[in-house]
């Protein structure tokens, strides 16, 4: 299986389109979206939630199925139109092509953002998520707070700002990818025990992730950028 990862968008339609364009290039079965599609920054007469309905309708056009987990930037209301659309893998998981995809999003900041979980909220809806896919082949965790003491949690002045009950999470259920966003400048790819981490970065920069699984049940993967 191949994995498109698309994550931190933050309202950015004019430039988003043109990048949706160009994913249509890549070879890929599942688009997965690690949060963050609005921000309280809004275009003149738009809601997140207005936002966020597009970037759907134009995710849609690559016919491929879509799994979301909102981030701290997203809304409730966000959180309802994943519903709605059936795409939603927060606090639940789904098994596409023998592949179960749990999670659970949000991330803690210091800033009191919109979505914003406790440790123990995270980490009872990762265990209820992954109670889903527990008779899946292979696992793939998503998370829009990365694990900390990672590489892909990592903020330029060197601190780890991830969260241990997602790294908890990853040791206790051994998915074969870990997906995550929320630090933009840590857009990297890892590897904690036998899992492959990705944070993929800002897709309205032109950053996205690419994950293969083979036939072993391996992952692996890179971040790309479509402006190269």
């Amino acid at each position: 299986m191949d994995i498109i990862v698309i994550s931190d968008i933050h309202n950015d339609l004019e430039n988003i389109l043109g990048y949706l364009d160009k994913i249509k290039n890549f070879k890929f079965d599942v688009i997965v979206c690690p949060g963050d599609f609005s921000d309280v920054n809004l275009p003149k007469g738009f809601t997140q939630e207005d936002v966020a309905k597009i970037i759907i309708e134009e995710l849609k056009l690559l016919k491929k199925p879509i799994l979301c987990v909102p981030g701290n930037m997203d809304t409730k209301g966000v959180i309802e139109l994943f519903e709605k659309e059936k795409l939603s893998i927060h606090g639940k998981g789904k098994i596409i092509k023998n592949v179960g995809f749990y999670g659970y999003g949000g991330a803690k900041t210091p800033f009191g953002t919109n979505i914003e979980p406790s440790e123990d909220e995270l980490r009872i809806g990762l265990e209820n998520s992954y109670k889903d896919v527990k008779g899946a082949k292979v696992k793939v965790q998503v998370t829009h707070n990365p694990a900390k003491n990672t590489r892909v949690d990592l903020i330029q002045s060197g601190l780890h700002v991830g969260s241990q009950v997602v790294r908890d999470a990853i040791e206790k259920f051994k998915p074969a990818a870990a997906i995550s966003a929320h630090i933009h400048e840590a857009r990297v790819t890892d590897n904690l025990d036998s899992t492959f981490l990705i944070n993929s970065g800002k897709f309205s920069e032109g950053y996205f992730g690419l994950i293969n699984i083979d036939e072993n049940l391996t992952a692996s993967g890179k971040v790309l950028n479509l402006n190269e």
